[in-house]
This record gives structure tokens, sequence and C-alpha cells, in this order.
């Protein structure tokens, strides 16, 4: 049995947080089926306003009002422990925090930024908890120290992305295939960080990137991880929310489909390769308006295509308009299964693992 750990007061028996896949991929769906097999299911709050268009016309009024309904919608299917990832970038990063502990969600994971003012949201009774993702020891130092001086607060949990994950990609380009920058050498130099913190509070480091074995499992909780952080694994799965379309571009890509692209958020990302992307080599994607400002660093006129348009199309399927983000290893899936199935495999792997 793999071992499980905690966050705070909380038991997680699986020792397993969904990665948190926007726009549209991990939803109430697929977050709540992972927390009902003992794991963290995790909502990606990434472009939210255009699945939910109660306020038509107000991006930033539906976004909120998605988060709420898909809250709702995980906690009418599971009594599991259900998160949000919430990219700093994000233009209504404060109003996604503000309504994720509003709703009593049970942890927040904060990326594509450091999340240093986070604790500033939390109130007395608030019953959120706080894991950023970090891809530096550096980074996890910082935000250590900042949120302790400015806070006197701890994070609850650290997440260690490494380059072999899918989407945006905290290295620069020449940093991702360097083997100073693997998350084998990344987890003991953020364990390091948090063992100078161990006498005020038990920080779990969660591996994340390119997991997609039992054996991997194993091997991160061998350094030391808590946990493991694991998307694309998850994509192709019954509950996953994105279209059947989208999970097959998962299953029938190869290797030599993944793709390093540059991201107009500004940082590099992981993408099965396809027509879009082919047009936005070319020149015919680029925006001629932006009504959604939905990154705080894009400025479409210079972007080469929308972002948030694109992953919003390739979720419903229509890859023309689109492409999938994937992690390094999201190759290796051929067909579609249920979350329990994954699990099952999952555990046995390891159990494989640890008796060699």
């Amino acid at each position: 049995m793999i071992k499980s750990f905690s966050i705070g007061n909380r038991q997680i028996m699986l020792p397993v947080v969904q990665g948190g896949m926007g726009v549209g991929i991990s939803l109430s769906g697929l977050a709540a089926a992972v927390a009902n097999e003992g794991g963290i299911g995790v909502i990606s709050c990434a472009g939210l306003g255009l699945l939910y268009k109660k306020h038509p016309g107000d991006y930033l009024r539906n976004c909120v009002w998605g988060l709420r309904e898909e809250l709702r919608k995980a906690r009418e299917k599971t009594k599991g422990i259900v998160g949000v990832n919430i990219m700093v970038a994000l233009s209504n990063f404060a109003d996604m925090v503000r309504t994720t502990i509003e709703e009593k969600a049970d942890i927040i994971f904060a990326g594509a930024g450091l999340a240093l003012d986070l604790p500033s949201y939390l109130s007395k009774d608030s019953q959120t908890q706080l894991a950023p993702i970090v891809s530096s020891a550096r980074a996890a130092s910082i935000l250590c120290e900042k949120w302790q001086k400015n806070y006197n607060y701890l994070p609850d949990a650290i997440v260690v992305e490494g380059p072999k994950a899918g989407g945006h990609l905290g290295f620069k380009k020449e940093q991702i295939e360097d083997e100073h920058f693997t998350l084998e050498h990344l987890i003991p130099e953020v364990l390091t960080v948090t063992e100078r913190y161990r006498s005020q509070k038990n920080i779990p480091v969660i591996a994340a990137g390119g997991i997609s074995t039992g054996e991997d499992v194993l091997r991160f909780m061998k350094m030391g991880a808590s946990a493991v952080q694991m998307g694309s694994i998850f994509v192709p799965t019954d509950e996953c929310d994105a279209s059947e379309k989208f999970k097959k571009v998962y299953i029938q890509s190869a290797k030599q489909d993944l793709k390093i692209i540059q991201s107009p958020v500004g940082l590099p990302g992981r993408a099965f390769g396809g027509d879009f992307l082919q047009g936005v080599e070319q020149g015919r994607e680029k925006p001629k308006g932006c009504p959604y400002h939905c990154i705080k660093t894009c400025d479409y006129s210079k972007s080469p295509y929308c972002i948030i348009k694109a992953l919003y199309q390739a979720s419903k399927g229509n890859m023309q308009k689109g492409y999938a983000f994937a992690g390094a290893n999201a190759y290796l899936s051929d067909r579609i299964s249920s979350v329990k199935e994954v699990i099952a495999k999952l555990k046995n792997e390891y159990k494989l693992a640890l008796s060699k």
C-alpha cells in the first residue's frame, strides 16, 4: 500500500495530487473522481469565464460564478479532498483566491508566479490551506521567508514542478533539457529548505512533472517527497472534463509529437503539436482584440495568438483552433480508462517496484 501523508490536519490516504489543468480539462468531474479514490482532486479555475456565461459580456464575473459552481458540483460528487489551482499570472488572481476561501475549498495550489501575498487573503476562521508551486529551491526559500516575515505563516505544502511537466514551465528554454534542473535535483534542494522550518511546521514536499508510473511515485517518495502531483495520466479517463477528441490526442500521439513552445504568457510550455501551432508559426492566428485580459503579462498586440481561446477550443475538441498541453510522458497513454483503473494500475506498479 502506498503510504498516506498529511497536509495540516488533513490526512490524504493516497499521496497523489491531480494536477490542475485549464481551460476546462480538470473541473469537478475529474477532481471528484480522484478525491473519491483517496487522492487530492484539483479544479483549475483558468478560463472558467468562457465555460460559464451567466453574466453576458462580463468574463471576470463569470469566472467567479463558474468557480462557485464547480466547487458545488464537486461537493455533490465527493466527500474527499478537493483543491483549486490558481495561476498567479491570472489578472483575476485575487478574486479567484477570495472565492476559493469563501467556498471553503480544502487547498489552493498557486503557481505560474510567486504568490508572495497569498496568506493575506486568509482570515482567522479560514479552512483553506495554501500550497505554492515552485520550480526551484530559491523560490521555495523566498516564499517561506516572505510568508513568515509578513504574515507569520508557512506553506502547508510545497509542490515542486520539474521541467518534464505539461503546460507552462518555470524554466528558461535552455534549462528544460539541462540535467542540473531535473526534478531529481530539485527535490533534495527544496527538502533542504523545508527542513529549516521543521521545528515550526511540517511542510510536505510534493514532486511534480513527468511522473507517470507507480515506479516513479516510489522513486520520489524514497527521495523524501511526501506525495506526487500527476496531470497527464488523468486526461485519458472517462471522468476527465475535456472532450473525447481532446483525450484522443493523448492516446493517438507519439513522443515526437511533443513540442516545447513559447507561450504568449511569456513562458515556455510543453504541448502536442498540430495544425493550430503550425498556423501560429506562419502568423495566421494573430488576435485582433482582447475581450478577456485573462493574463497579467499578455499584450494581445504583440501576441502570436490568444492562448485562452486556443485552450478553450481544444478542450471542446476543435483541434484546428487549439492545442493540448501535455507532460513529457503523456504519449504513453494508449486507451481511455476510468480514474479507478488508473489508480489501481499505479498501486500495482508501486507494489511491484517495492518488491524489487
